[in-house]
């Protein structure tokens, strides 16, 4: 059976699906509800908390129907023993019709509260009962529809998705069927079996995941070990300016040991922004060159590579390292030069984006490769990088990744469970904490009156926006609203042109998203950085890669759209410098966003986002959504991805048939669900 056998499925709505990477009736099974609405439980109508709530009472007037500037507004209030709660539909005037005086109803939606006055915003009359899924919008399909469609594919389950799980394994990890765990995540008869089905799906989905990693860790191969002074680390850290700190230099010499093996290293680097990451990756170019071996060094964009390609040469071409430059802008001829030198030795050390994968490099003794900001890679990714390095006379490189997603230590030993983990937790002397304050929206213009009078003494700012424009897709990482989301969404397109014709029409003002065009985006950002522009508006192109001392103020617009780690790290874009840096969470939802302006701390703020958000909106995979799906609400358990991991070890040290038999049962299933996916951290 095919998603075109459902019924209500013709050729559009086959294309609509498949824009969503809905492509068969697994996709869709997989596609779990993004939350569930409780049409059982009420709150009374005097609450005073914002949110989503759901009421019930009796409409004391007859509604009315208000216009202006082309607009409708519809308003009734609902009465119950408590008190009155007003209610408001904007460009719905049907809704005249759907409320009645004296009538008793339900309804569901968003509570502001501004100026001191509640109203529930553009809510819906509810009128079934139990835990309704909600799904992320796929666009031409409306919920209810969705909900059709999802409800014949559970029918099938047991089909689409056989068991994996013996019964007797089952048991003992307190586990309920597949066909169940489907069955109950997408249509609970309770909160208690929709639990049930959270743990069944999500423990699997670990197991798959975990044992797919720990296949890559098998493939560990024979390096060369290489050969240099003892104390050559502290000759390298000599040469800088600046002290290291007592964790980049017991960093550097973990990397150290690891080069003189014969083992391939897989080491990653975890550190919060601003701990010198990438210093450290520096030291080991400057070791493993000592030793006679190339290295590469690959950066999720441009202007990132760009900035280590600038400051190897400041810090390394001293110390005798050849440095080059290759990002898919490099000029033909002088990427044939680049190419020749590679190939020959002449470079010791080439910095550069996905470039370096491309077909056609090829390297005379590649002995180390290192892959920047992790999380915005994936695992074949990085693997191919390796293999450039394999030609089958010096063995494999070594390997070290670096990620400044501080995300806690034991999620991270569990989910890299192919790379040995460094912690760099302790941030150089000197660096100024940014002062973080969370605006609402009625106070944003009070704020870019503020924003007028920095940049006049001088000051840079960021405005980053979730969305492009109005047409565009959410960036990557930004949360999806709710069905009913009342908060006007502001986007990049939209800020810049009401600054420009605004207040700032007079300040040199840049643009930046995405999917700009490579040639602009790299010339907008390097205008930023070298101060011919003072506001920089963007979407979260602006999370890595930008460096910019002289920054000083960060302003996201929707804050409560961003996961609190990706609001650390655009944070983290300001107080690069010596001067006091600000960032404002513009948002009228303070609850999600208090953490961050009570630490600078990324692991206690990464923490705090897995407890929100759960590991599977961390763990992200790229080209498919099934392994953040089904581990998105785990509540940030760490216990169950804990359980997982030690049963994956015991499965790979068990000895019996049986033992045997699931092994392979979920490396076949594993393989089928990530090869040739990307796997990173959000």
């Amino acid at each position: 059976m095919e998603l075109a056998a459902l019924r209500g499925v013709g050729p559009a709505r086959i294309q609509n699906l498949s824009a969503v990477g809905i492509l068969s009736l697994r996709d869709l099974l997989y596609t779990f509800p993004l939350r569930y609405e409780d049409h059982d439980t009420f709150q009374p109508c005097a609450i005073q908390t914002e949110g989503l709530v759901q009421v019930r009472g009796k409409i004391i007037r007859p509604p009315v129907l208000q216009r202006f500037h082309g607009l409708t507004r519809v308003s009734c209030q609902l009465r119950d023993d408590s008190g009155i709660m007003p209610a408001q539909w904007f460009n719905s005037p049907w809704m005249m019709q759907a409320l009645r005086c004296g009538e008793t109803i339900r309804l569901y939606g968003r509570l502001i509260s501004k100026n001191g006055r509640r109203c529930l915003q553009n809510p819906r009359i509810v009128t079934d009962s139990g835990l309704i899924p909600v799904y992320r919008k796929v666009p031409g399909i409306p919920q209810k529809s969705f909900r059709s469609l999802m409800e014949q594919a559970v029918r099938q389950a047991e089909t689409i998705h056989p068991e994996i799980l013996p019964e007797e394994f089952r048991q003992q990890h307190h586990l309920c069927s597949a066909e169940t765990a489907l069955r109950e995540i997408h249509f609970p008869s309770s909160p208690e079996s929709l639990g049930e089905a959270k743990r069944r799906i999500n423990f699997e989905q670990m197991l798959l995941y975990l044992v797919y990693v720990a296949g890559a860790a098998d493939s560990q191969r024979a390096a060369p070990p290489m050969v240099f002074p003892q104390d050559y680390t502290d000759q390298y850290w000599s040469t800088l300016p600046f002290a290291p700190t007592g964790a980049q230099r017991r960093v550097l010499r973990e990397i150290a040991a690891d080069l003189t093996k014969d083992r391939a290293m897989k080491r990653l680097v975890q550190g919060d922004v601003g701990c010198g990451k990438t210093a450290i990756a520096f030291g080991a170019i400057a070791l493993a060159c000592r030793a006679g071996f190339q290295c590469a060094m690959m950066a999720p964009t441009e202007i990132l590579a760009q900035q280590h390609f600038q400051e190897a040469c400041l810090r390394l071409e001293g110390l005798g390292v050849r440095c080059r430059l290759l990002t898919g802008s490099t000029k033909a001829g002088e990427r044939k030069e680049i190419l020749r030198e590679l190939a020959e030795g002449a470079c010791d050390a080439v910095f550069g984006t996905q470039a370096l994968i491309s077909p056609g490099v090829a390297y005379r003794q590649l002995g180390l490769v290192i892959t920047d900001e992790q999380h915005r890679f994936g695992v074949n990714q990085r693997t191919s990088l390796e293999r450039k390095g394999a030609d089958g006379t010096i063995g494999w490189p070594h390997v070290l990744v670096m990620s400044a997603t501080p995300i806690p230590r034991s999620l991270a030993l569990i989910l890299y469970g192919d790379l040995d983990l460094s912690v760099v937790d302790e941030m150089p002397e000197g660096r100024i904490p940014v002062q973080t304050r969370i605006v609402s929206e009625n106070r944003r213009e009070d704020l870019y009156r503020y924003l007028a009078q920095e940049i006049r003494k001088g000051k840079q700012a960021y405005i980053v926006c979730p969305k492009v424009d109005s047409d565009g897709d959410l960036e990557e990482g930004e949360d999806a609203p709710a069905e009913d989301e009342s908060t006007e969404l502001r986007t990049a397109k939209g800020v810049y042109a009401e600054l420009k014709k605004g207040a700032f029409g007079d300040t040199d003002m840049g643009l930046t998203w995405g999917a700009q065009k490579s040639d602009e985006k790299n010339r907008t950002l390097q205008d930023f950085k070298d101060g011919r522009t003072r506001v920089l508006v963007a979407t979260t192109v602006v999370e890595v890669g930008v460096n910019n001392p002289h920054a000083t103020i960060m302003i996201i617009e929707n804050a409560e759209r961003f996961g609190l780690s990706q609001l650390h790290q655009l944070r983290g874009r300001v107080g690069r410098g010596r001067e006091e840096s600000w960032c404002f969470l513009v948002s009228d939802r303070e609850e999600k966003l208090r953490i961050l302006r009570q630490t600078n701390d990324g692991f206690l703020v990464s923490q705090k986002d897995l407890e929100q958000r759960g590991p599977g909106e961390i763990i992200g995979t790229r080209q498919s959504g099934h392994l953040d799906e089904a581990a998105a609400a785990t509540g940030g358990d760490i216990r169950l991805l804990d359980e997982a991991s030690r049963t994956v070890q015991a499965l790979r040290r068990g000895d019996t048939a049986e033992e045997k038999q699931l092994l392979q049962a979920l490396q076949t299933e594993a393989a089928a669900l990530f090869e040739d996916r990307e796997i990173g951290i959000n």
